[in-house]
């Protein structure tokens, strides 16, 4: 789901389009969004950087949100989870068990680029819905979304802007362990998984 925000700010970016007709010259500059993507390691502070752009009047989409979205009962994204996972994955009321399933993947590489080659294109074609639907709401606004492996994805090219969150390693380690509920190997085992901070 999706957060718009309201408050005032200048944002976007300005595109000079050719003029029409075959004159010479150029129409005025026309405002199209700013696209910003935000990323960064597990837990090293995402939410809280993206709250603070909210805050400032960026519209802004959570991609742990969007990943929930895309494996809701009933879409194509959980029917693909589950074909290639099984049942066993899921809990007694039919919804896919995070925890369970992230244990899984995080244990066995093979397995962790299985999902994420599945739920990528869903989570990329919901979060450009909602960048169009916002440059057609508000061009001069300015769009972010949190994604956890734009890098490694190579969805970053889709962005005008890039802002990447750090933080302390220790830091990490106690925010992703506390989160988690995770003993400190499984913290160690997901932070190992994504692209390193420096």
């Amino acid at each position: 789901m999706a957060t718009p925000c309201s408050l005032p700010f200048t944002g976007g970016r300005d595109v000079v389009e050719p003029a029409r007709g075959g004159g010479q010259g150029s129409a005025a500059p026309t405002k199209t969004m700013l696209r910003v993507g935000l990323t960064g390691s597990i837990a090293v502070g995402k939410s809280f950087v993206l709250g603070v752009l909210a805050e400032l009047g960026c519209r802004v989409l959570d991609a742990d949100k969007t990943a929930r979205e895309t494996v809701a009962i009933g879409t194509p994204g959980y029917s693909a989870v589950v074909e290639a996972f099984g049942e066993d994955i899921l809990k007694a009321d039919g919804t896919i068990d995070r925890p369970k399933l992230g244990k899984l993947v995080f244990a066995d590489e093979a397995l962790r680029q299985k999902l994420n080659s599945i739920l990528h294109p869903f989570i990329i074609a919901q979060q450009d819905e909602q960048l169009l639907q916002w440059e057609q709401e508000g061009p001069g606004a300015i769009g972010v979304v949190d994604a956890a492996l734009m890098i490694e994805s190579g969805s970053h090219r889709r962005f005008d802007k890039l802002i990447v969150v750090h933080c302390r390693p220790k830091i990490q380690l106690d925010r992703l362990m506390s989160r988690d509920s995770l003993t400190r190997e499984e913290a160690e085992q997901r932070i190992v998984a994504q692209m390193p901070q420096g």
